[in-house]
């Protein structure tokens, strides 16, 4: 399934270098990457997966928030961003900066051995935890106002949220999000961000806002929180952030899905958009999210290009 158009954008405002390791960076404005290297004259440069970090500012005003004062480069990122969410990215997602350079994530997150200097002197370090790594794969001039945003390689660029208290606090293992990210690349179709939120009707409908709102992604599966439980509130989150809904992929799911088990009408998933993306509700079971995806997977590229407007429905 491929997919033409512009994505939702974020904003490099700060370009930083340093030239020791373990310690914050200074605000240079602008500099060069280079293609297998990173920044040039950054102590982190080099060969490798780590070629440059990258943090968000959203990341930096919630720590300001604790009332520690830290500007950019503080945590010996290269680059701070503004208006795109680093920490969901897809390890391989492609990003492109202003119009020129491409960056591949190769890293979400580092685990430190030892504290660095950064560490000890603020006594907290968020890079290990908000930031990302990435390599370069085509280089050039890089500057404070640069665009960036995800590559989409004629694709469907996809979302997968995964909604379970088990998962969250790390009890379980996310098998279902897993199995719908194997699934979607085989089917063509491009996932770029993943998250794992718990069951509650907030944090799912947070995401779906932020995510949709952005207009980076074309769809969003979501995986879990369906069915009857108390604690099962995925639908009324999403139903609560929709625009329109399309009632028409809850019912061939839990039709087609019948045929095997009379247990798929005891899903309560749903379908709609918001801001021209789609967002479809997918069974919790590794299994029953990846027999629903099957079903409803060979329409969803249509029913996106009719959401953009891009060819006529019918």
């Amino acid at each position: 399934m491929e997919l033409s158009g512009e994505s939702g954008m974020g904003e490099i405002i700060a370009v930083c270098l340093s030239d020791k390791k373990g310690t914050s960076k200074k605000n240079v404005k602008e500099g060069i990457l280079k293609k297998d290297y990173g920044l040039v004259g950054d102590a982190h440069a080099g060969p490798g997966l780590r070629q440059i970090s990258l943090l968000a500012k959203e990341s930096l005003e919630k720590i300001k928030i604790k009332g520690l004062k830290i500007g950019c480069g503080g945590f010996g990122e290269n680059l701070t961003t503004s208006g795109i969410e680093l920490t969901s990215l897809i390890i391989g997602t492609r990003l492109r900066l202003g119009k020129n350079i491409l960056i591949e994530i190769t890293q979400i997150g580092k685990t430190c051995k030892k504290p660095c200097k950064i560490y000890k002197r603020l006594g907290n370090c968020i890079l290990p935890s908000q930031g990302i790594f990435a390599k370069v794969l085509k280089g050039g001039k890089v500057k404070v106002g640069d665009r960036l945003k995800i590559e989409n390689k004629g694709k469907i660029l996809t979302g997968i949220l995964t909604i379970s208290d088990r998962c969250a606090s790390g009890e379980r293992k996310d098998k279902s999000g897993e199995v719908i990210k194997g699934l979607l690349k085989r089917r063509g179709l491009l996932p770029v961000r993943y998250k794992i939120v718990p069951d509650e009707k907030e944090s799912i409908s947070l995401t779906l806002k932020d995510w949709s709102d952005k207009e980076e992604l074309d769809l969003i599966i979501t995986t879990g929180g369906t069915g009857f439980s108390p604690k099962d509130v995925t639908s009324e989150a999403t139903r609560e952030i929709l625009e329109k809904e399309t009632p028409g992929l809850g019912e061939m799911i839990r039709v087609e899905g019948a045929k095997k088990t009379k247990r798929a009408y005891l899903s309560r998933g749903i379908a709609g958009i918001r801001r021209r993306i789609l967002i479809v509700n997918l069974p919790g079971s590794p299994k029953g999210a990846e027999e629903s995806l099957k079903i409803v997977s060979p329409i969803l590229g249509h029913a996106i290009e009719v959401i953009k407007g891009r060819i006529k429905d019918g």
